[in-house]
């Protein structure tokens, strides 16, 4: 989605009006989810990030989560040395344009999608670094708590974990890509070993998207930004280890910098299977109703159904 130009310098005329005549959009084209511009012609520059329209098809979690990034790059800010940027602005009156909008400073440096040449262990020992202050930070209860509100916030994690899993399996369902039987054996198959998941850990903050293209480093491979913080949750670090594994990011320079051992023991690891599930099932969505992709969709549950298979957690052996 392209967005005129007059729609845009009016969005900057509104905030910057002394940029109004000297501004300039150039569209940035690695987002996935958001149209977001480079606005230049001021300083600082700008990244102008704007939503996809409400009646879009979504994950649960996703709709109007943009609502929840400012009060986020706050408290990250306040609290953290984690590189977050400045929000200048955040809009979801639908005044100037029929979408939410927020107006943040540019942080220097480029995706490591784009930083081939930089030290790769040095930048996973700082993205570890940085999770872990992340970590750090607790809230009082569970889930997704952001201004969006996607869900009852819960006092403890597996009750929360629950509703998402329920909630996510309601959306492929809507979308017809899993029938009545196969809803309520996933729904099942979670109650087997939902016990699994109800132990004393503190509701950390987790950003839920840390891949290569939401890393920003600068030419000698210091992590400039962490960016796109939209889908962040409250609850266990176990789940953000899951994205991790997926985006390969895991590796052991990341747990040099994170400082702490991960659990591998029997319970973790059908946790894992579980939290990877929950990552891996968002995309039937969003292949299906944003890319129009039934094929990949297909493929994504083809790929959710196979792990089930592979790893067995139908049968409870381990734990009879």
């Amino acid at each position: 989605m392209t967005f005129a130009t007059e729609t845009l310098s009016a969005i900057i005329h509104h905030h910057r009006p002394h940029l109004a005549e000297t501004a300039r959009f150039l569209p940035i084209k690695t987002g996935k989810f958001n149209t977001s511009y480079l606005v230049t012609g001021g300083q600082p520059e700008m990244i102008l990030r704007i939503a996809p329209p409400r009646d879009a098809v979504f994950v649960f979690y996703e709709k109007e989560m943009m609502r929840q990034e400012p009060q986020l790059h706050a408290l990250l800010r306040a609290e953290t040395t984690v590189p977050v940027a400045r929000v200048f602005a955040f809009d979801d009156t639908h005044t100037l344009i029929d979408r939410d909008y927020m107006l943040m400073e540019r942080l220097p440096g480029r995706p490591l999608t784009e930083m081939g040449h930089v030290n790769y262990e040095y930048v996973l020992r700082q993205v570890g670094s940085y999770l872990a202050q992340i970590h750090a930070l607790h809230a009082a209860k569970y889930g997704y708590l952001g201004a969006h509100k996607p869900m009852e916030p819960q006092r403890n994690w597996v009750d929360a974990f629950a509703i998402m899993w329920h909630k996510m399996i309601d959306d492929i369902a809507g979308i017809g890509f899993y029938s009545g039987a196969e809803s309520s054996s996933m729904r099942r198959m979670l109650d087997q070993y939902l016990s699994l998941f109800d132990r004393p850990l503190a509701a950390c903050l987790l950003h839920m998207d840390v891949w290569h293209q939401n890393i920003l480093v600068d030419a000698e491979g210091t992590v400039t930004g962490l960016v796109d913080w939209d889908r962040a949750l409250w609850g266990d670090p176990e789940i953000e280890f899951a994205v991790l594994d997926y985006c390969g990011i895991s590796e052991p320079a990341f747990w040099e910098g994170y400082g702490k051992k991960r659990d591998t023991s029997p319970e973790a690891q059908i946790r894992q299977i579980f939290y990877l599930l929950y990552e891996l099932q968002k995309y039937i969505v969003i292949r299906y109703g944003r890319s129009h992709n039934p094929g990949a969709a297909q493929q994504y549950k083809y790929q959710v159904m196979q792990i089930i298979e592979q790893t067995h957690l139908q049968s409870r052996t381990k734990f009879r």
